[in-house]
């Protein structure tokens, strides 16, 4: 086993297009996932990379930078929209794992339980990622794709996030279930965006859910749904679609200790219910 820790993103880069490596930016997830064995690949530390660190305005967008920890992006001034990615940093693990923990190391994770991916899907939001033959850009719904899989090729590194503006009207919030309200794996959660028009119509609807499937799905159904009615018009607009079983058919929920299918179902129809209700009362 080798380590390396470069703090230059090119450095990185090389080493990555020489062997694949293991990657380690907070740490939180590696670490457990080592517990009892060996580490056979050799080891990338990313800690050094201050340029991946950070968040900025850029060509309209808000780019995160994916080493930025949920401590700075829970403390930080974001836009009024990005609200429930806030509130989902406040939520990811204690105080330590938020301390070290990324949004970069959480989305390459992917846990289908990753509570940062659920607001940044809603957010519309997508990824940097970097090799020494070039960058590309992905939409996240098209990066992670299912439980602890993404579209990252090995000489790849996710370098940041980007999430679009929207407008001053524009809200978000973000609805976690658990046994206990910190230092939980969820059971299910939400994620919700609205932005309106000059005329108070909903001009854009993200909605998300989490640890209801391999990957977390976005809800097209409810998203097109939602589109033109009123603050007054949505939550009842909402409750129809609601009692549709197409509008929840992107999950697949499973049976186990912290809850079956079922109640995962009624228990996203339900945070869904009170998502809309918090945005447009």
């Amino acid at each position: 086993m080798t380590y390396a820790r470069p703090d230059r993103l090119d450095a990185a880069l090389a080493a990555l297009a020489r062997a694949p490596h293991l990657v380690l930016a907070g740490g939180t997830d590696v670490y457990p996932a080592a517990v009892g064995r060996a580490l056979e690949r050799p080891i990338l530390d990313l800690s050094a990379l201050d340029a991946m660190r950070g968040v900025a305005a850029v060509d309209g967008a808000l780019r995160i930078g994916a080493l930025t920890t949920w401590s700075e992006i829970a403390r930080l001034p974001l836009p009024r929209h990005c609200a429930a990615l806030a509130q989902a940093a406040r939520e990811i693990g204690g105080l330590q794992i938020q301390n070290r923990g990324t949004i970069g190391g959480n989305l390459c994770n992917a846990s289908p339980a990753a509570d940062g991916i659920p607001p940044l899907l809603a957010l519309d939001a997508s990824v940097e990622l970097a090799s020494a033959n070039g960058a590309r850009t992905l939409p996240l719904a098209q990066f992670v794709l299912g439980n602890r899989r993404t579209a990252c090729r090995p000489d790849e590194l996710l370098v940041a996030v980007r999430v679009p503006a929207r407008s001053a009207a524009a809200a978000s919030t973000f609805l976690k279930l658990g046994h206990r309200r910190y230092l939980v794996i969820s059971i299910a959660m939400v994620a919700v965006v609205l932005d309106f028009d000059a005329a108070g119509r909903v001009a854009y609807c993200g909605v998300a859910v989490g640890a209801c499937s391999a990957a977390a799905q976005r809800l097209p159904v409810l998203e097109s749904g939602l589109l033109g009615a009123t603050r007054a018009e949505a939550g009842a607009r909402a409750a129809a679609l609601l009692s549709r079983p197409e509008a929840l058919a992107p999950l697949a929920p499973i049976d186990d200790v912290r809850g079956t299918r079922v109640y995962r179902l009624d228990a996203v129809r339900r945070l869904l219910a009170r998502a809309l209700a918090e945005l447009t009362s």
